[in-house]
């Protein structure tokens, strides 16, 4: 490993694949592979890459600065649409870098316009309804005033309205009856738009787990975001292998101390576990400034976060500190400083998963892996091509390994 003992892996062929998995899902649609959030913590451009290679038509990014980011390292052979902004955004360089735009509201309309005006460009935008989920989002009310001025603007030539879309609270339970009922007000909001003559080119509501699960709400455009990665938004229902999915991280570190210990020897802050007898303690140098949650702590009635240590499958013992874990690697272990330890990975060979991980914390798989720390170095390997590159956004390195789409 490089100069920090940990390293996120990440397959740039699992996202490859795993897009391919999800356009067979929605057969009728095309895919915005959402990237938001540095790819939820793969990567934004190498899986944005990855992505793209995999047949994904559009990229979707919460903040403007990640489309434009985007375009700048030379992603530039696809739509993009981002969609959080506050006043202030730069607009102007979205539109002028040919970044679709989502229009939640009057006030953001408005200063579209106003940025296509400088750019002399005509802007895309997308209106944006909230159907239910109480987040960003038209209101119906609110959607005639703003698509009567979203029109006159594109009367000007300053605008394009060519999408509609919405998203779902309950997608993760598909029969849940506020889908239904977010999908009749998606549906009347589609038809008052149409009805005012705005030429759509998609019409999108879907998210990863309506992509899997709920064929009836993919419309024009799907946008699966961690599905891309391999992680199951409905684990509910099932691992990820039930929807042909691979998850495309592997977390692992090296064990830094190794020592023995005798019984009664308490374990990290506040002592939550003693061990019970003479034993081997591993410290895992992650903590949670790495994103490790401090939830999946360990204590004397249960193994904290789960991991692989020579084949083993162990718990955190004790409490997760800023900057490190420690392992009860047992009595008769063998290790010693250096050796390699799984936190989570793909689920084969006994390998937790960040499912495993979620359970454990009481969070969601997203969670675990967005959250993984900047100091935290992402490695790309290409295990359909055997090719590696080394380094977190590293343009060299993700051109060889995603063969230099552009």
């Amino acid at each position: 490993m490089n100069d920090f003992p940990a390293r996120a892996v990440v397959d740039l062929a699992a996202v490859r694949g795993n897009v391919r998995t999800l356009a067979a899902h929605a057969p009728t649609a095309q895919v915005m592979a959402v990237v938001k959030a540095d790819a939820y913590g793969h990567g934004l451009v190498p899986s944005a890459l990855a992505a793209l290679e995999g047949g994904a038509a559009w990229l979707g990014t919460a903040q403007v600065g990640e489309a434009l980011h985007l375009r700048r390292a030379g992603v530039t052979g696809a739509r993009i649409l981002t969609w959080l902004y506050a006043p202030g955004a730069p607009l102007r360089e979205a539109v002028e870098a040919d970044v679709d735009l989502s229009v939640a509201s009057r006030w953001a309309l408005d200063d579209v316009v106003a940025a296509a005006r400088q750019a002399g460009l005509t802007a895309r935008v997308h209106l944006k309804v909230d159907t239910g989920l109480g987040r960003n989002g038209l209101v119906p009310e609110q959607l005639p005033d703003v698509l009567a001025a979203a029109l006159a603007a594109e009367a000007e030539g300053l605008v394009r309205v060519v999408g509609v879309w919405s998203h779902l609270a309950f997608a993760d339970a598909p029969d849940h009856p506020v889908v239904a009922r977010q999908a009749a007000v998606f549906a009347d909001a589609v038809a008052v738009v149409e009805a005012a003559g705005a030429r759509l080119e998609v019409r999108h509501l879907a998210n990863s787990a309506a992509t899997l699960t709920s064929p009836a709400l993919h419309w024009d455009l799907v946008r699966p975001g961690i599905a891309v990665y391999g992680l199951t938004p409905v684990p509910q229902l099932g691992g990820p292998e039930r929807f042909g999915l691979v998850p495309a991280m592997t977390f692992e570190a090296q064990l830094a101390t190794v020592k023995r210990v005798p019984a009664g020897s308490g374990v990290s802050y506040g002592h939550e576990y003693v061990v019970p007898q003479d034993t081997v303690l591993g410290v895992v140098p992650l903590g949670y400034a790495d994103g490790i949650p401090r939830h999946a702590s360990g204590t004397a009635d249960r193994w904290g976060g789960p991991v692989q240590v020579g084949g083993r499958r162990l718990g955190i013992a004790g409490r997760v500190c800023m900057d490190q874990v420690v392992l009860d690697l047992g009595p008769g272990a063998t290790e010693v400083a250096g050796d390699r330890v799984v936190l989570w990975g793909d689920g084969s060979d006994g390998v937790p998963t960040a499912q495993d991980w979620a359970d454990v914390a009481g969070t969601i798989s997203y969670e675990l892996v967005a959250r993984l720390g900047a100091r935290v170095p992402r490695t790309y390997v290409d295990s359909e091509r055997g090719e590696a590159g080394a380094g977190q956004d590293a343009t060299a390195a993700t051109a060889a390994v995603t063969g230099g789409v552009r």
